[in-house]
């Protein structure tokens, strides 16, 4: 079936990704909600410029959706709209275990006549973080929460030294409850590695978040 990503640049969203196009599927495209504000993606904070190179690594075009959080469901309805022209039949998400979320996007799909499919749900949640590992995708940790994580962990990838880092720390290390947020660079989807370089480190009330672009 073909399918629209509802995608964050982040590790969840391409182990879903990952998991879609090795059942056969076919992807086209990455669906991106664009927070006008700051002229970044949602929750993980990719620029313009490195949204371009997400679509030009993974081989798919963007469909950016760009709102204010009042908006969000209307413009990610839009979004989905766009996909069908593209010819999507399905939304595939990278949720794995919060109700809440499952719920909001299966409302999104329905308005939209599309198929929802959620790849990840209910597997564990270490159990997807040591799969990224083992797959040999490359997730660099771009944002903590300081009151829960140190800033060393900035800019690392995640591997064996950094899950002993959160698991010493006590979080999960999955970091589903916003502990921590990736950008993933390269891996097994990946056409070519992403292009980019690392920065200082930005304060932002409790998190803290690498400049990366």
């Amino acid at each position: 079936m073909k399918f629209v990503m509802s995608y964050s640049c982040g590790k969840d969203s391409t182990l879903a990704l990952h998991k879609m196009i090795e059942q056969g599927h076919e992807p086209v495209g990455l669906l991106i909600m664009v927070n006008e504000a700051v002229g970044r993606s949602y929750f993980h904070g990719a620029d313009p410029s490195m949204m371009e190179r997400y679509s030009q690594a993974l081989g798919l075009p963007m469909i950016l959706c760009p709102t204010q959080g009042e908006t969000y469901h209307l413009a990610f309805e839009d979004g989905l709209e766009r996909a069908k022209a593209m010819g999507a039949e399905g939304v595939c998400f990278g949720d794995i275990d919060l109700e809440q979320n499952r719920k909001w996007g299966e409302e999104r799909c329905a308005k939209a006549g599309l198929t929802p499919f959620f790849p990840l749900w209910q597997r564990g949640r270490e159990e997807n973080v040591y799969e990224l590992v083992e797959l040999g995708y490359r997730c660099l940790i771009k944002s903590i929460n300081t009151n829960l994580l140190p800033r060393e962990l900035l800019g690392k990838y995640i591997g064996n030294a950094s899950i002993n880092q959160m698991k010493a720390a006590g979080i999960d290390i999955c970091g589903e409850n916003g502990e921590y947020h990736t950008l993933v660079t390269d891996g097994p989807i990946f056409k070519e590695p992403l292009e980019f370089q690392v920065g200082g480190i930005l304060e932002f009330g409790d998190y803290a978040v690498v400049d990366i672009w």
